[in-house]
């Protein structure tokens, strides 16, 4: 898959990736801004632009002008926010990508920031909320990331607190905006069945005005860990969710290929070792998964399940047996075994490069957060080059008492029934 890259003037960087097939094409222009970047006093601000993009800009001055133009060519417009970026996109006919940019440069340029769209779209952000806390299985990914990093930008979720969303004013947004969304820290990336030079103009003709200026940084983490760490959000389910798992290694590390190949052999499908043995062996579950997450300055892998009340620590011991039998080299990988979790995320990423929303959220985050583009075709050979030495290699370094976490969901007021359960 070739790709192009260009720096306008002003910094901003433009992927282009002709895909010859598509009649489709995805503009998407992502920001090196996300929870993050927040503080105490507007926690919630990343994600809650997000959604005000698209509520009429000067031009068009209203959602429904805008949206009303999307779907007047059949297009499909959404966002997203992680805690490093934000993302903005729409996705067309090959015919209309300079329209998409019309739209996605009027929208970070001259949105309104209407004070009235304001107050509606804080209700929905806290029916949002809402939506996550009681969405445990949704959920426990960003307690356990909470207990990981503490009350820092990377512990707080995503969507903010209540508290906050009800008191950001129209003047937080401007402010919020004036610290990071500058030229040079946004990539715009164009996938589809396109023509790279009037794509290049286009981006020009749209993008060449936004203004450079210095951005915020990210605080650091700091992780210090010297124990076993266990946290407990209280809540009347009749499931309880569970994450268990270990402080990793940053996006740009080597390592997160081999750590990426563990995880799947771990908790990558139906016929991994978790699911085998908390699911089909013993009925422990419906759910059961592993994944491994990469930041730019730290990652986690944790396997997370919904287990029934009555048997949850029977669930907890048999993860963490699992964890354990990597941790002593005592796993024992078949070829089978590493050659079926390598071909399941290779197989994954295959089917995702079919959508050219996918390719292009790929290629921006890796201009974004990475020293260097790896390419989807990169990605494979990594995958493929994954021993099973260095997977076992992967556990034993990083599969160690001193930073293995679990985090709960559940109506648990005894945190030592489960504090004695995580032993290695």
């Amino acid at each position: 898959m070739q790709y192009h890259k260009k720096v306008l003037q002003n910094g901003l960087r433009l992927i282009t990736i002709p895909m010859p097939s598509f009649e489709s094409a995805t503009v998407m222009v992502m920001v090196g801004a996300g929870s993050r970047y927040e503080t105490l006093k507007n926690n919630g601000i990343s994600h809650f632009l997000e959604h005000m993009a698209f509520k009429g800009t000067t031009k068009r001055p209203s959602a429904m002008h805008i949206a009303s133009l999307i779907d007047g060519i059949g297009g499909e417009f959404n966002a997203f926010t992680s805690k490093e970026v934000t993302g903005y996109f729409v996705k067309a006919s090959k015919d209309h990508v300079g329209l998409c940019l019309d739209v996605l440069s009027d929208m970070l340029q001259n949105s309104k920031l209407d004070k009235a769209e304001i107050e509606k779209e804080r209700g929905v952000i806290l029916e949002e909320i809402n939506l996550y806390e009681d969405t445990p299985s949704r959920k426990i990914g960003d307690v356990y990331e909470s207990l990981l990093y503490g009350d820092t930008p990377m512990g707080w979720d995503i969507a903010g607190r209540k508290e906050v969303i009800k008191s950001i004013t129209r003047e937080d947004f401007v402010d919020y905006m004036q610290s990071l969304y500058s030229a040079h820290n946004i990539t715009v990336v164009v996938a589809g069945g396109i023509d790279v030079k009037e794509v290049e103009q286009e981006v020009e003709k749209y993008f060449a005005q936004m203004p450079r200026f210095d951005i915020v940084r990210y605080i650091p983490l700091v992780e210090n860990q010297v124990k076993p760490d266990l946290y407990i959000k209280h809540k009347t389910t009749e499931q309880v969710h569970i994450g268990v798992g270990f402080r990793t290694v940053p996006i740009n590390s080597p390592e997160k290929h081999a750590l990426s190949v563990l995880s799947s052999i771990l908790g990558g499908g139906m016929s991994s070792r978790l699911f085998s043995e908390v699911r089909e062996k013993r009925g422990l579950a419906y759910y059961v998964r592993t994944g491994s997450e990469s930041y730019q300055d730290g990652g986690n892998l944790v396997s997370t399940a919904g287990l029934d009340p009555k048997r949850v620590e029977e669930g907890i011991q048999v993860i963490i047996e699992q964890y354990s039998k990597f941790a002593d080299g005592k796993a024992n990988i078949t070829k089978e075994e590493l050659a079926k979790a390598k071909e399941y995320l290779k197989g994954h990423l295959v089917l995702e490069l079919e959508d050219s929303r996918f390719v292009a959220a790929f290629y921006a985050q890796e201009e974004l957060l990475e020293e260097k583009v790896e390419t989807p075709e990169d990605l494979l050979r990594e995958i493929d080059k994954v021993t099973q030495d260095e997977v076992e290699a992967m556990a034993k370094k990083y599969f160690v008492p001193e930073t293995l976490n679990l985090a709960i969901i559940g109506n648990f007021e005894d945190r030592q029934r489960f504090e004695k359960l995580l032993k290695l």
